[in-house]
């Protein structure tokens, strides 16, 4: 499909004028931002798709323009063409220090040594260390951990009839599980996970937040170098590859950030979907659907992450018809690339066992943890299903809030009504705070689970 590029200048003059996308400011150009777009961003996709096809001009914060990939195809070609950088120092607006020093999209794209925002050895340098890291998990052991947290939190509200499946459980068993295999302490992990959520909302609390979890991060690399354990922390600190303590310090980081929100919003949209979607839940309840396969459906419909603004374009080139500048802002629309009609003539047709959406990306920066994320959010609710099999919403679908930026949307509540049930097993006692990071015990396991209704969904 061809569009219209918003700067009619010839791609040398453009890229010699340091700011090829001077127009894409101008009056015409939609916001990404703001109240409308971020309460309808589907609704605005749609319409930046019919005005200029699978490459959209946008502005950011401050006026600042870039452009918004929203074909499915366009999108691969981006994660997947060397011509686009993760470096934001390609970036002309970085380059030519225009981008105002309290700009918001600083946080995001102010470049760092990371797996995320690095190209060529470095980045393979990296990678290898992260990806390795992560494989070390022994996925047995993994699940029993999930299942262990999950009853442990089921318990939690089991005997009151109620609860918020989104504060109760699907922000709290990702915070456990990811935090006992990066090696941070349990009574650590729902403060670390609160942190976290708070520098990804923004706000007074999210530089509060950033603090709680570099902190975190440094107290856990400190002990580690002193007493290596079996966990993501220990592997990267004595990786081949030579990591340094910072450079070991900020991929936790970035790994507590990439895996936390993501994954709880994975759960929170699911159990939505089951609770509001009568054909979604019928599908499940009637084996034509297992629960791997309403994950991978909410990930096309609902992915955790609708924008990733970490593109930059290297040369002069045609994407989707449309011209883009060297140096150019170009980011991924992981949520308009998933309801592409090109690819999804009927977005409202389920889309069985189908894992070519956007959301964890793909090439070289494709998510690495992806597989974690699937596995905390189906075995959590598979056995929430199992012990509360008669859990229903307490208010109408329409009472249901949903907040969200540019960048991603989450769910603030789902509550819950069901059939009071006694424990699964005894709670474990608190732990008390520590001083230093020492390795945790397992969690008690939990009795088998009385319910066994919703079991044929797993594969």
């Amino acid at each position: 499909m061809t569009t219209q590029s918003p700067d009619t200048t010839p791609l040398s003059a453009a890229s010699a004028r340091g700011c090829p996308m001077h127009a894409a400011a101008s009056e015409g150009v939609r916001p990404l931002y703001g109240a409308e777009a971020e309460s309808q961003p589907y609704a605005l996709y749609e319409q930046l798709r019919a005005e200029h096809g699978e490459v959209a001009p946008v502005r950011l914060y401050g006026d600042v323009p870039a452009w918004l990939i929203l074909g499915h195809r366009e999108n691969l070609e981006v994660m997947r063409s060397k011509n686009f950088s993760s470096d934001s120092r390609n970036w002309h607006a970085i380059r030519n220090g225009t981008l105002a020093p309290d700009s918001p999209l600083l946080p995001i794209t102010a470049w760092q040594p990371l797996v995320a925002l690095t190209d060529g050895t470095e980045h393979a340098r990296l990678r290898e260390a992260v990806t390795e890291g992560l494989a070390g998990v022994n996925r047995h052991r993994l699940r029993r951990y999930i299942t262990r947290y999950a009853a442990r939190l089921i318990d939690g509200f089991a005997g009151e009839g109620k609860a918020d499946l989104v504060a109760d459980f699907a922000r709290k068993l990702p915070a456990f599980v990811v935090a006992h295999q990066l090696g941070i302490p349990e009574s650590a992990a729902l403060a670390v996970g609160a942190a976290v959520s708070d520098m990804i909302s923004g706000g007074e609390a999210a530089l509060a937040g950033n603090q709680l979890v570099v902190e975190t991060v440094h107290d856990l690399v400190e002990s580690r170098k002193q007493q290596p354990g079996d966990d993501l922390a220990s592997r990267l600190l004595a990786h081949p590859q030579g990591l340094t303590d910072e450079e070991v310090r900020q991929h936790l980081r970035l790994i507590l950030v990439g895996a936390l929100e993501p994954t709880a919003n994975l759960i929170a949209n699911t159990l939505r979907m089951i609770l509001t979607d009568s054909r979604f839940r019928g599908n499940l309840s009637g084996g034509q659907m297992t629960l791997p396969d309403a994950l991978e459906q909410v990930l096309w419909d609902h992915p955790p992450l609708a924008v990733v603004p970490t593109r930059w374009a290297t040369c002069d080139i045609d994407v989707g018809g449309t011209q883009i500048a060297a140096g150019d802002m170009v980011m991924l629309g992981l949520a308009a690339g998933n309801v592409d009609p090109v690819i999804r003539a009927d977005a409202d047709k389920p889309v069985h066992g189908n894992r070519s959406h956007l959301s964890f990306g793909a090439g070289v920066h494709e998510c690495p943890g992806q597989d974690l994320g699937r596995a905390i959010a189906e075995t959590g609710i598979d056995l929430l299903l199992e012990r509360v099999p008669d859990v229903a919403l307490s208010i109408s679908d329409d009472q249901l809030q949903v907040v969200g930026t540019w960048m991603s949307r989450r769910l603030t509540g789902l509550p819950v009504v069901f059939k009071p049930r006694r424990q699964a097993a005894p709670a474990a006692a608190p732990q008390r705070p520590r001083q230093s990071v020492q390795p945790e015990p397992a969690p008690a396991a939990a009795a088998p689970a009385q319910h066994r209704s919703w079991r044929f969904w797993r594969r």
